[in-house]
């Protein structure tokens, strides 16, 4: 399935988000994931630190899926970010991040978190897909691409 409207709303897109570095992007995340979910903008911060302390959610080619488990929440959550200007993510690739698909899970979410990150993983290898991403001009032009799950057979 590549339609990711189950984890992402509209409200959970943006287009172009200007952040000096990874901590200011956790920090703009976490703030609309509070308003999305009820949850504690420092308490997704920390969650997504503790994660970055492991090895770089910076899969490479531009793109990172930072991810960690909350407590209080009933589901996956995704948040979108395009970036004005990439920010250093120490990524594998040691290139700069300007996609970033953030998901939040339950604490108990053990096979439906590894699912939604296999997912996401999925559709952001797809550099077709990546580069609609890119040229993509608005939120809602964003959220269309990830809710229609199409990339390979558009005209």
């Amino acid at each position: 399935m590549d339609d990711l409207s189950d984890l992402l709303s509209l409200q959970a897109v943006q287009a172009a988000l200007v952040v000096p570095n990874k901590k200011a992007l956790f920090q703009q995340l976490a703030g609309v994931a509070s308003k999305l979910v009820d949850v504690d903008p420092k308490l997704v911060v920390d969650r997504l630190v503790e994660r970055e302390r492991l090895g770089s959610t910076g899969f490479g080619a531009g793109i990172a899926i930072p991810h960690g488990k909350i407590d209080g929440l009933d589901r996956v959550v995704g948040l979108f970010a395009r970036l004005g200007t990439p920010i250093d993510f120490a990524a594998i690739d040691d290139l700069p991040v300007d996609l970033v698909f953030l998901l939040l899970s339950p604490v108990d979410a053990g096979v439906e978190h590894l699912k939604a990150l296999a997912r996401v993983s999925r559709r952001l290898r797809d550099k077709t897909f990546v580069a609609k991403l890119r040229g993509a001009g608005s939120d809602d032009a964003l959220y269309a691409l990830f809710a229609t799950g199409e990339t390979r057979h558009a005209a």
